[in-house]
């Protein structure tokens, strides 16, 4: 395993512009060391008070509590013999009931384990994203908090440009490039633990008969071990298994996509792709893959870069109309169908 790199150029953190150009264009992970040190929930001299802080902004919304047996360890996840189970409980509570649970059964041996995530400031803790800036991302995007004992989050994928930061505990990160996809044996991608398949190769652990690639991608990981105050940004589709050490942890993270010309997502055209040919003979897969490479991936730079640009048409920047009337085509398209 080699360590993530680091960001060491305090001036990529000042703009979320530089930060764009600087870090994000590269599409590949970084720590950042002490981003979000400044916090003041962070700055907290233990766990209680960074608790009290935080349930100043709570207005009363039941949150989703994953609840694990003791043998589980906190590694939530598929249950090992059908994929279509999971390993762990849900349980519905107020927010402030379900911080309380977790702070009181926090290192009590044999307790279940206790986890909460992706609770939206703006439903949960409305006014909080006061305490949680950070210079270097654009001003509308809010943060998520994920808190919760000692656990261990299977290896996923997120379809959004991710910063990840520290509040207490400690936090291991064990990341894949979105090419090892092959190589990890990803679950359905209907039927979920939180929303994305995850790698059942990662979250096997020791080495698994059952997924003899594996291996392959297991030489390609980066770590990093964040302490308090510390994040790391994570690129879009790059895996990510992520294990929290702390009897008591918490980590907020931001999610938008960077590069976004407008509201549809890459991840809705690879779905509609998969339908409309995923199932077709390997021949015609692999003329339509040219068109896709010509056309989307552009290898060669641009399909008509051989004409003058006023003659693009709709293949001209998406910024000057042309993402309006290539999304007319297609939803003239659907409609015809």
């Amino acid at each position: 395993m080699n360590p993530i790199p680091e960001v060491l150029d305090a001036t990529a953190l000042r703009d979320p512009a530089v930060f764009q150009a600087a870090v994000m264009t590269r599409c590949e992970p970084v720590v950042l060391r002490g981003a979000a040190g400044h916090w003041p929930i962070v700055a907290c001299a233990d766990i209680v008070a960074t608790a009290e802080q935080i349930l100043a902004f709570d207005v009363g919304k039941d949150a989703d509590l994953f609840v694990g047996k003791p043998e589980i360890a906190g590694r939530y996840g598929h249950a090992d013999a059908d994929v279509r189970a999971f390993n762990f409980a849900h349980r519905a509570m107020p927010f402030r009931e379900a911080l309380r649970s977790i702070l009181d059964t926090a290192g009590v041996p044999g307790r279940d384990t206790l986890y909460m995530g992706s609770l939206t400031s703006e439903t949960y803790l409305p006014g909080i994203e006061r305490l949680t800036t950070l210079a270097f991302l654009p001003p509308t995007v809010r943060p998520r908090f994920w808190i919760g004992h000692e656990s261990s989050i299977a290896c996923h994928y997120d379809t959004m440009d991710n910063v990840a930061c520290v509040v207490a505990g400690k936090r291991r990160f064990t990341l894949y490039p979105p090419d090892a996809i092959h190589d990890l044996y990803v679950g359905p991608i209907d039927h979920t633990i939180a929303g994305q398949p995850v790698s059942l190769a990662a979250a096997s652990g020791a080495p698994d008969d059952r997924y003899p690639r594996f291996d392959h991608a297991r030489h390609r990981a980066l770590v990093a071990e964040l302490e308090p105050g510390d994040a790391i940004y994570i690129p879009k589709l790059w895996w990510h298994q992520v294990e929290a050490t702390g009897s008591v942890n918490m980590l907020v993270n931001f999610w938008w996509d960077g590069f976004a010309a407008g509201p549809d997502q890459p991840y809705t055209a690879m779905l509609l792709a998969m339908i409309a040919i995923a199932e077709r003979p390997a021949a015609e897969r692999a003329a339509w893959s040219a068109w896709f490479d010509h056309y989307v991936f552009r290898p060669d730079g641009h399909p008509l870069a051989f004409l003058e640009p006023e003659q693009h048409g709709i293949l001209g920047p998406l910024r000057d109309g042309n993402y309006g009337r290539v999304r007319a085509m297609v939803m003239r398209l659907l409609r015809l169908a």
